[in-house]
C-alpha cells in the first residue's frame, strides 16, 4: 500500500506507509492498494475513509472495487464516485489472502504473437472523495508505480521549471492515471498495425502460401475483445462527464476554473479511447478486407491456370482429332499411301496450331493482360 500526500499549492508530494488519521490543511490524500491487500485491510481503510471523509463506501461499491472481472463500469453517490477502468495486463496476476502484494498464479500463456499475448486487461477502481482518492490496483501494478515515480519525479527544479503541475484534486489525478492507461492502448495500436500489415503482405504475395490461420483468427478474436473492452471504457468515461455536468459551479474563479480543466481534461481522455475504439475497428475490417482478398485472389490463380489448361486442350484437341482419324485400321484411306502424304497432313496440323493460337490470342485468352 502505497499513500500520499499531495500539496499542490507547495508543489510537494509526501509519501508514507501508514493510513492517516485526519485530513491535510492543504491538498488531499491518495491511497493506492492492491486488491488482495484491500481485500485484507478493508476495515482499517473503511475506517481511515470514515474519519477523514465522513463516510464509508458502501457494501456493493466494495465488491466491484474486489471483483478482478468486473468491467468498466462509473457509479456514483451523493458523498463519492466509483469508476472502474480495465488497463492492459500480462496475465492474472492476485496474490493470496494471506501473502498480499505477492503473485500467486504465473502470467497465463496465450496463443500468437507477443503483441497479441499482451491484449490481456485488468481493472483498476478508483473511489473519488472531495479530499481522498481511494484506488484499488491489481498486484505488482506497473500503472500505479509508473505513475507514482512521474509524480514524484513532478516536484524536481526541473519539472518545476518546465512547467509540470500537480493534480489539483482527486478527480483530475483519476483522469491522469486513466489517461495513461489509455496511452497504453494507442501504444499497442502501433504495433498491431505493424502485425497486420506483415499478415496482409503475406496473404497478398502470390509466391507465399499462407499458413498463419490459427494465429490470425486469434488476432481477430483479440481485436474483437479489444472493441468491447473499448466500448465499455467509453461508456465509463462519458457516465463520468455527464456527472460532472451535474455538479454544482464553483463559488470562486479558481473552483470554476478547476471545473472547467476537469471537463476539458475529461473529454481529452474521451477522445484518446474513441481514437482506439476507431482504430480496432479500421484493423479488423482490414483484417477482413484482406482475407476476402487473399480468397479473390486464390480464385483469380485458379481461372488462370484452367484457362492455360484449356487452352492448351483446345490446341491439341484438332491433332488428336487428326492423328485418331489417320490411326484408323481401313486398309483404302486417302493421302495414306502417297509419298507426300505425311508432309500434308503435318502442315495442316501446324496450319490448325497457328489459327487456334491466333484466335486464342486475339481473344485475350493467352496474354499476359487477361490474367
Amino acid at each position: 500500500m502505497r499513500i500520499f500526500h499531495i500539496n499542490t499549492n507547495a508543489q510537494g508530494i509526501t509519501e508514507t506507509d501508514s493510513l492517516p488519521t485526519q485530513l491535510p490543511e492543504q491538498g488531499f490524500i491518495w491511497i493506492a492498494c492492491g486488491r488482495r491487500e484491500f481485500e485484507v485491510q478493508q476495515a482499517q481503510v473503511q475506517a481511515t475513509l470514515q474519519s477523514l471523509c465522513g463516510t464509508q463506501l458502501v457494501d456493493l461499491h466494495l465488491l466491484d472495487l474486489l471483483n478482478n472481472q468486473l468491467p468498466s463500469h462509473y457509479d456514483y453517490t451523493s458523498q463519492y464516485d466509483v469508476l472502474v477502468f480495465r488497463r492492459l495486463a500480462s496475465g492474472q496476476t492476485e496474490t493470496d489472502l494471506s501473502k498480499p502484494g505477492q503473485p500467486l498464479h504465473q502470467p497465463v500463456k496465450r496463443s500468437g504473437p507477443p503483441v497479441l499475448r499482451r491484449i490481456d486487461t485488468s481493472p483498476v477502481g478508483f473511489a473519488v472523495f472531495d479530499n481522498v482518492l481511494l484506488t484499488v490496483h491489481p498486484a505488482d501494478c506497473a500503472v500505479r508505480d509508473a505513475y507514482a515515480a512521474k509524480l514524484l519525479n513532478s516536484t524536481s527544479a526541473e519539472s518545476r521549471a518546465s512547467g509540470v503541475k500537480l493534480p489539483a484534486s482527486p478527480a483530475d489525478l483519476m483522469l491522469r492515471i486513466v489517461n495513461h492507461m489509455v496511452d497504453g492502448y494507442l501504444a499497442l495500436r502501433r504495433e498491431l498495425t505493424r502485425q497486420l500489415d506483415h499478415w496482409q503482405v503475406e496473404l497478398l504475395n502470390p509466391s507465399t502460401r499462407f499458413n498463419n490461420w490459427s494465429t490470425l483468427m486469434d488476432a481477430r478474436l483479440a481485436m474483437h475483445q479489444l472493441d468491447e473492452i473499448c466500448e465499455d471504457q467509453r461508456s465509463a468515461i462519458q457516465d463520468w462527464i455527464d456527472s460532472v455536468e451535474t455538479w454544482p459551479d464553483g463559488q470562486t474563479p479558481a473552483q470554476q476554473r478547476e471545473r472547467e480543466l476537469l471537463k476539458v481534461r475529461s473529454r481529452d481522455v474521451l477522445e484518446h479511447i474513441e481514437r482506439v475504439v476507431h482504430h480496432v475497428r479500421r484493423m479488423e475490417q482490414s483484417a477482413e478486407t484482406a482475407v476476402q482478398m487473399h480468397f479473390s485472389a486464390q480464385s483469380n490463380r485458379t481461372n488462370d491456370t484452367m484457362r492455360t489448361l484449356t487452352a492448351l486442350t483446345a490446341v491439341f484437341l484438332p491433332l488428336n482429332l487428326i492423328t485418331g482419324f489417320f490411326g484408323m485400321n481401313f486398309e483404302f484411306m486417302p493421302v495414306i499411301h502417297t509419298a507426300t502424304g505425311f508432309w500434308w497432313v503435318f502442315g495442316l496440323m501446324v496450319l490448325l496450331v497457328t489459327v487456334v493460337l491466333v484466335v486464342f490470342w486475339r481473344k485475350r485468352y493467352l496474354s499476359r493482360a487477361g490474367r
